[in-house]
């Protein structure tokens, strides 16, 4: 067993935003390939963990919490059980999870929980684990959990776990409207799966490799608002609004209100509206807050999983 000395470590993870998001055919394993465009933003999971004989957890936060599970099925207990496993530890940990990315909220703040508790244990620990090997665990433990651990602005190939970092420039300002339900991502994939058999794939075309469009890519290294909202895309968009149909109402309002673009962020029901600059995002907020919707700023890229100071 060994230790730090540290009596806790406090790590911040970012949610992410897919400002673009192609999904290939369905593979015989019954996954399919992706293309992402990831963005890193400040809104963060907070995680505090202290040293324990056991694994424990304990969540709290600014979002609705019933469907985060407090046992050993949290994805953060089953982060910190690997790292102890791959490094030998034979002790255990206290995990307190402070949410604010929503939950099933297609802005992966699960995996944000699992690559904060890595960082955190790994620090807490002393275990002192190579970068590569964290994510290794990382991509076993769920697609958006390596993303989550580096952050910034990247392109997600594969599973989205085939990680390569993209030139970014500038910053981004995002007005995020959250809904006050989940969306489950494999039944957002099932109804996406469903439309391409209905429609002999003439309105949802699989692109057996699918890319990051090079507009995308453009548009982020060139740090243009503008450019990125012509260039954002999402296939999971569509079946996510016919799964549930008010988020077309939200997209509505927020582009009558001055947004760049909206998108429902990865499954959804996130839906992250791309604003021209922060005195525009101020304004959107306040269109959508009278409108009674529960809305919060961000900006990004910002960095992945990081210990901070108390």
């Amino acid at each position: 067993m060994t230790t730090s000395g540290r009596a806790a470590v406090h790590v911040k993870a970012p949610g992410k935003i897919n400002v673009f998001l192609k999904v290939g055919a369905i593979d015989d394993t019954g996954y399919h390939d992706v293309a992402i465009a990831y963005q890193a933003v400040s809104l963060c999971e907070d995680v505090r963990v202290t040293e324990a004989s056991d694994f424990s957890i304990e969540v709290t936060g600014s979002v609705e919490l019933s469907r985060v599970p407090v046992d050993g099925s949290n994805i953060a207990i089953k982060a910190a059980r690997m790292l102890a496993a791959r490094t030998g530890y034979d002790g255990g940990a206290h995990i307190r999870i402070d949410k604010h990315v929503p939950v099933t909220g297609g802005m992966g703040g699960g995996s944000a929980d699992a690559a904060a508790t890595l960082v955190a244990c790994d620090a807490l620990w002393g275990t002192e684990l190579p970068r590569e090997e964290l994510l290794d665990l990382a991509r076993k433990l769920g697609a958006d959990v390596p993303f989550a651990l580096t952050g910034g602005t990247a392109i997600g190939t594969g599973r989205g776990d085939e990680l390569s970092p993209a030139l970014a420039s500038g910053s981004f300002h995002w007005v995020l409207a959250l809904a006050d339900f989940g969306l489950s991502t494999p039944a957002v994939y099932s109804e996406l799966d469903e439309h391409r058999r209905r429609h002999a794939q003439d309105i949802f075309p699989a692109d057996p490799r699918p890319q990051v469009a090079t507009n995308v890519l453009q548009a982020l290294r060139a740090g243009d608002p503008h450019m990125l909202a012509e260039a954002m895309h999402n296939d999971l968009q569509a079946p996510a609004l016919h799964l549930e149909p008010s988020l077309a109402e939200v997209l509505e309002l927020g582009e009558q209100n001055g947004a760049l673009a909206g998108i429902v962020s990865g499954s959804g029901p996130t839906v992250a509206f791309l604003t021209a600059d922060v005195d525009s995002a101020l304004e959107l907020q306040v269109a959508l807050s009278a409108a009674r919707l529960n809305v919060v700023r961000a900006t990004g890229p910002v960095h992945g999983a990081r210990i901070v100071a108390d």
